[in-house]
């Protein structure tokens, strides 16, 4: 009869894993992390619903009426998108909705990508190796945006990061609804809102939500190069256009790499 080396855990002389993400955390590390989740996505989720009486009066400005604009917030709910469309909706009109639903679509195929990274994590099987049940996927792939994944993957365990994930999520979800109906109010009872200087602030926003992604170089260029793209195609396109031809600039840089390989040679 052999001995079974020292540092094999007895889970895992038959193959099985020891460990479900927790890195080997104590329970009382554990209730922490989960705490610091919980306090993170409170503190995110409510610094982000704050935006939504910005875009509930932008809305407005572009043409919405006050449940049109709630609506969007409810079954869009993905700020950048919802940004973006009523951005162009406010520099073409009706005649842009076209250009405006493809620019929200192109930013929103972000959560796509997040929700594939997200899935095992936010809704694993049970312990029979049954999956998720339909509500609760659907649940999460509704707040699965940029703020509720960033929360997520900032945590030190799986069970953290499911905790993070959900804190944030609902948070921004119910707040965000809140105070989009809260800005178109406030919108829809200013009246003309040219004279307050909402009809360019729309594209002010979305800026003030780009500009932190802007730290790295390869990012940057990009901006400057759609930038560009954008006032030279403006004054020749019609409204949405410009935008979605801008976005040829990110798509060539990513496809190529260009940046990354100029740093390598």
């Amino acid at each position: 009869m052999t001995e079974r080396p020292d540092d094999v855990l007895p889970e895992e002389a038959d193959g099985t894993a020891a460990t479900d993400g927790t890195d080997g955390l104590g329970e009382e590390e554990l209730a922490a992390a989960r705490r610091a989740a919980r306090r993170d996505g409170f503190a995110v989720g409510l610094a982000t619903a704050v935006y939504g009486i910005s875009f509930g009066a932008l809305a407005v400005a572009a043409g919405l009426d006050v449940w049109q604009t709630c609506f969007l917030s409810l079954v869009m709910f993905t700020g950048g998108s919802q940004f973006a469309l009523v951005g162009v909706l406010a520099s073409g009109g009706v005649a842009a909705g076209g250009s405006a639903i493809a620019t929200a679509a192109m930013l929103g195929i972000r959560n796509v990508i997040y929700g594939m990274r997200m899935k095992p994590l936010v809704t694993p099987p049970d312990a029979d190796g049954r999956p998720a049940s339909v509500w609760r996927r659907v649940a999460a792939a509704w707040i699965t945006i940029d703020e509720s994944t960033a929360v997520a993957l900032a945590q030190s365990d799986d069970r953290a990061a499911r905790t993070g994930f959900w804190v944030t999520g609902v948070v921004i979800f119910i707040g965000w609804n809140l105070t989009t109906l809260a800005g178109a109010l406030i919108g829809d009872a200013i009246g003309d809102t040219r004279a307050w200087g909402l009809d360019a602030a729309a594209a002010a926003a979305f800026l003030g939500l780009l500009w932190p992604r802007l730290k790295r170089f390869q990012a940057g260029a990009v901006a400057v190069g759609a930038a560009v793209v954008a006032t030279l195609t403006t004054p020749v396109l019609m409204p949405g256009l410009p935008v979605l031809v801008a976005a040829v600039v990110a798509v060539v840089v990513g496809w190529f790499d260009l940046f990354s390989r100029r740093r390598a040679a």
